[in-house]
């Protein structure tokens, strides 16, 4: 994600915690229970939560999704949406009960195993399951929700807004972190159970819907086009998209033949297109640097809204209509750096957004800034800014993943390069992601990765500009690679 440049400071995920709790014991008829708020604390007591510390009721770890399997209908006009959501999982213990996370749309039918299963919705976000039998530890199983309603967008008075989004175009889109899937599908929500995903999305004709992976065939019916995506690698869920409105399609591909799809919402193909249109240069770069893209798909969602930021929903990141080339390259970088490679906790949110941010000055740099005088004049002109430095990039705080990771965070990426030097640095930000890819990782098994790879003792140097706050003592500052 890249904020807006002058939301830079605010924090622009969503405080709604996705609340997936395993119960062991059968209950009663649903219908029959009231409807009862379910306390975070409680939740937690109950083994609730896929163990992030931040969102500590997010996710559950009694099983593991597969595949996302949706089909919607949405109609612009009256801006309600109806879908069927498949989701195929394998149970990591034996479950009675399972939750899903889903916000503001109502469930109308569930089946387990092809069988009718119980479910309740309580407090705001909460798909309590039963089916018919117990699900058996390691063994696979698939969930069929049919819902709808109008989905709604999350609204935060210091936080922004996320999720489900209306455009000033009249159309429609998905973005958000760290939740906003659960404003249009049942989800396990937390970047830990990565999925594949397709999506059939109906519109009527005229619009168009666009989605995560490989475009498949549209087909017309009584007034309505569905459009059929697909993307078989693996994704968190808060990077998963669908964006509906009356886009002008782009399509072409890179050279090595993967398809690239550019959709440009009403108003922006004259303004974005000469940027979009240095997209696969700027992989191409990026593949230098960080190794082959690790996508099946590329291309841009281009909205024209004044949205707080760009997000690199993945294979297809979605750009608000103040992004600029340095944004293309920051959200492409997150194919890599977030995308292929996810984070194990928010508290590793600098292993996206410090390497991502970095990425838009190697593109400088590739342009011909000298980046050692950039980082310089940088901590010149920031020494006595004690605001600048005070943020903690790795556990910095549930609130404050946003604080510091896009301009301390990519200075902090220029002095560990400064500090390994460039050949250990590159070559060990490419074994990073191989060993990674299509998983997750966290930021103290960074830091394990770049001291075996360098044969440097970087304990102090981590802890100085990565786990305090405050400005790093001078050895740290400004490594020998960097000094006059």
């Amino acid at each position: 994600m890249k904020a807006r440049p002058y939301l830079i400071a605010v924090v622009l995920i969503v405080l709604v915690a996705g609340l997936l709790v395993v119960f062991r014991t059968p209950g009663g008829d649903p219908a029959q229970q009231p409807r009862q708020e379910t306390s975070p604390q409680a939740a937690v007591e109950a083994g609730a939560g896929a163990g992030d510390a931040y969102y500590p009721t997010d996710g559950n770890s009694g099983y593991d999704v597969t595949l996302y399997d949706l089909a919607i209908t949405y109609d612009p006009g009256s801006k309600k949406l109806d879908g069927v959501a498949t989701i195929t999982a394998t149970a990591s213990q034996d479950l009675s009960r399972f939750n899903l996370d889903l916000e503001g749309l109502e469930v109308r039918e569930v089946e387990v195993g092809g069988q009718p299963a119980k479910f309740v919705q309580e407090g705001d976000h909460e798909l309590l399951i039963t089916p018919a039998a117990p699900l058996a530890k390691s063994k696979p199983f698939t969930t069929v929700v049919t819902y709808g309603g109008e989905p709604t967008t999350i609204n935060d008075a210091s936080l922004g807004r996320s999720g489900w989004q209306i455009s000033s175009t009249g159309g429609a889109f998905a973005a958000g972190q760290p939740h906003s899937a659960t404003t249009w599908f049942p989800a396990n929500d937390t970047p830990r159970d990565k999925a594949a995903l397709k999506v059939a999305a109906r519109v009527p004709d005229g619009w168009t819907a666009i989605s995560n992976g490989l475009e498949g065939p549209a087909t017309r019916d009584g007034g309505w086009t569905t459009f059929t995506w697909s993307e078989e690698t693996p994704l968190a869920t808060y990077l998963a998209t669908v964006a509906i409105d009356k886009f002008e399609v782009v399509r072409s591909k890179l050279p090595n033949g993967t398809p690239v799809v550019d959709a440009y919402a009403p108003g922006t193909s004259a303004s974005k297109k000469p940027i979009q249109s240095q997209g696969p240069e700027v992989l191409a770069y990026l593949e230098t640097r960080f190794g082959p893209y690790p996508q099946r798909a590329a291309g841009s969602i281009w909205v024209a809204d004044q949205i707080g930021f760009s997000l690199e929903t993945q294979t297809r990141p979605i750009y608000a209509a103040w992004a600029d080339l340095e944004t293309v390259v920051h959200e492409n970088a997150h194919q890599w750096f977030g995308d292929s490679v996810s984070i194990e906790n928010w508290a590793d949110i600098c292993l996206n957004e410090c390497l991502a941010s970095y990425a838009q000055w190697l593109w400088l740099e590739k342009e011909g800034t000298d980046l050692d005088q950039r980082y310089r004049d940088n901590v010149q002109q920031r020494r006595d800014r004690a605001a600048f430095w005070a943020p903690k990039l790795y556990d910095m705080g549930k609130g404050n993943e946003f604080r510091g990771v896009y301009d301390k965070g990519l200075m902090g990426m220029h002095a560990l390069r400064k500090q390994v030097g460039d050949d250990v640095f590159f070559k060990a930000l490419q074994s990073w992601l191989a060993e990674h890819r299509d998983g997750n990782a966290s930021w103290p098994e960074f830091e394990e990765h770049f001291k075996k790879a360098s044969g440097q003792p970087l304990d102090g140097f981590f802890k100085a500009w990565f786990r305090e706050s405050g400005i790093p003592e001078d050895q740290y500052l400004l490594p020998a690679g960097v000094r006059r």
